[in-house]
């Protein structure tokens, strides 16, 4: 499948149909559930550093606030899109609904390729997106967070342009901040700490032994960097293979997570790890290990490559990574995936505690965000493993009908449908 083929909003909504049809939704509550409620496209014109003007397309989806205000990432990609924006907003309100917390879906985005854009022009881009966007955010509205190429830096300048506006203090309006400017202690590594806990967890259901197993990497930004760190120190697990958007590494007796990650930090990228040797991406996903962390972007597993997958343990820190095909051939084999939207729910789940912590202007030790957030996942991926065994799906379909029965419980109780 090409990338012109793949469009990820089709894909989500052919997730979600396949959970209406399993629930027997109505043709209304489909037809809601299937669109966003709202979406923003906006033009951003931005002073570039030789003087020069640029139009930058920014973009924000609501998708659906039945279970609480709206609350998604922002992306900065050269390859960003509607539809990439509208299927993550609707991966957040299941991701939302799945680990039970009082928020609804949103996401947003640009059109920009942040590497080549220098720290003046991002903070521009950043407070011009906010000038733009305002007027629909807010903690009883719908509220931003960091995701693919933005930092805490980046929401620490669109907080202070959103304060600036309201000339007042709204700190629970982005998270994802730095920690002086209100942010969470834990958010930095919380999505894949999400991810180990679950992890964790499924591997006891499964009667897997991952202490000395294996584990492969692919993507090495925020959430596959705390992913190979966390695998080796929480799970006991060896990482075997790592790679990022130039290429791989490997080596089957381990590779130290904390120096590879140093590595990668040093000089930008996995490759040239002393003791390693060579690996594609694609060959990563094919090796023999307890678990793969697809770390990436959307569309690495597809029908193509899925009957090649041996992980037993598929555990996907990225949105998307998995064609509806492919979860399906998947299940058949015997690969266990834990879906994208339970898997990479911790950061949200943070993001949410930060906004509870902002609201009411106390903060928690890092311990207790830890335990907070451990509770919550694992009550979260039960929920999911217990559909699973009771339906005998593939367990994303598990967590789509864990996640979607949940939305339509709110939509119904408000009257729309």
């Amino acid at each position: 499948m090409t990338t012109t083929e793949y469009n990820p909003f089709t894909v989500a909504q052919e997730q979600f149909d396949e959970a209406a049809e399993m629930l027997g939704l109505d043709e209304a509550t489909r037809e809601l559930l299937r669109w966003p409620m709202r979406e923003f496209v906006v033009s951003l014109p931005v002073r570039m550093d030789d003087g020069s003007f640029k139009v930058f397309r920014g973009y924000r989806v609501q998708y659906n606030n039945s279970r609480g205000p709206t609350k998604g990432g922002l992306r900065w990609h050269p390859d960003e899109t509607i539809d990439t924006v509208r299927a993550l907003a609707a991966w957040m309100t299941w991701k939302t609904a799945v680990v039970d917390i009082p928020l609804g879906g949103a996401k947003g985005g640009v059109t920009c390729n942040p590497k080549e854009l220098s720290r003046g022009e991002q903070e521009r881009l950043a407070r011009g997106y906010i000038r733009q966007v305002g007027a629909i955010l807010g903690v009883t509205r719908d509220v931003p967070a960091p995701d693919v190429y933005t930092t805490p830096q980046i929401m620490a300048w669109m907080m202070d342009e959103f304060e600036t506006i309201e000339k007042e203090a709204h700190p629970g309006v982005i998270t994802g901040k730095p920690i002086p400017l209100g942010g969470s202690q834990g958010r930095g590594d919380a999505t894949a700490r999400g991810g180990m806990y679950v992890t964790r967890e499924a591997a006891k259901r499964l009667e897997i032994d991952l202490n000395g197993g294996t584990a492969a990497v692919q993507g090495f930004g925020n959430a596959g960097q705390f992913g190979a760190t966390l695998a080796e120190e929480l799970l006991g697990l060896k990482v075997i293979a790592a790679s990022d958007s130039r290429g791989g590494v490997q080596n089957p007796d381990g590779m130290d997570a904390k120096a590879l990650v140093e590595h990668k930090l040093t000089t930008g990228r996995v490759e040239g790890f002393p003791g390693s040797k060579p690996i594609t991406n694609e060959e990563l996903l094919e090796l023999d290990c307890t678990v793969l962390f697809p770390a990436a972007l959307e569309n690495a597993i597809t029908a193509q490559n899925a009957p090649n997958i041996k992980a037993r343990i598929i555990c996907e820190l990225a949105n998307g990574p998995t064609t509806p095909k492919a979860d399906k051939l998947l299940h058949e084999q015997g690969n266990f995936v834990i879906p994208d939207f339970l898997a990479n729910a911790g950061g949200v789940t943070v993001s949410y505690f930060e906004q509870v912590q902002n609201t009411y202007n106390y903060y928690w030790p890092v311990e207790q965000v830890h335990e907070r957030l451990d509770e919550k996942m694992t009550k979260a991926f039960h929920d999911v493993y217990d559909m699973y065994v009771r339906e005998k799906v593939h367990p994303r379909l598990a967590a789509y009908i864990v996640a979607v029965s949940r939305v339509v419980e709110a939509v119904k109780l408000r009257g729309w449908v």
